[in-house]
């Protein structure tokens, strides 16, 4: 019985479906209210970069998840998204990283796991249960 638990395929499948289907639904959000790609926007001209690297989100949030789910070049796509993360922390959440929420747990325990689960896609890759495994 145990024995049938141990699906190294099914654990992966099951990551990336977790990992790439929250995060695609940020990228959702973004796209039908543009008013957060200004505000993102705005944030980057802050920093001094370019304003359309703004859109960049978009390939962290929607085409790297999709990647990600359907399990296609998925040590890329966790790359993005690690990638789309850490910016996120950088820009926006810096000054939460050392803060607990009213729950008591992290303040960004979900940018966290979108982070820690990205990098866990990097290193295991798609398994067998994909597009093109890796």
């Amino acid at each position: 019985m145990l024995n049938a638990l141990h699906n190294d395929a099914v654990g992966k499948l099951i990551l990336r479906i977790a990992v790439g289907g929250l995060m695609l639904l940020h990228g959702f959000a973004k796209l039908t209210h543009p008013e957060t790609m200004s505000w993102i926007s705005g944030l980057l001209d802050g920093y001094g970069l370019p304003r359309f690297l703004a859109y960049g989100v978009l390939i962290g949030e929607i085409v790297a998840p999709v990647m990600a789910i359907v399990g296609w070049q998925t040590r890329l796509a966790g790359l993005l998204m690690a990638g789309n993360m850490l910016v996120a922390f950088i820009l926006v959440h810096t000054g939460e990283l050392f803060m607990l929420g009213d729950s008591g747990g992290w303040a960004l325990e979900l940018q966290g796991l979108f982070l820690a689960g990205s990098l866990a896609l990097i290193f295991l890759g798609s398994g067998r249960l994909a597009m093109r495994p890796d």
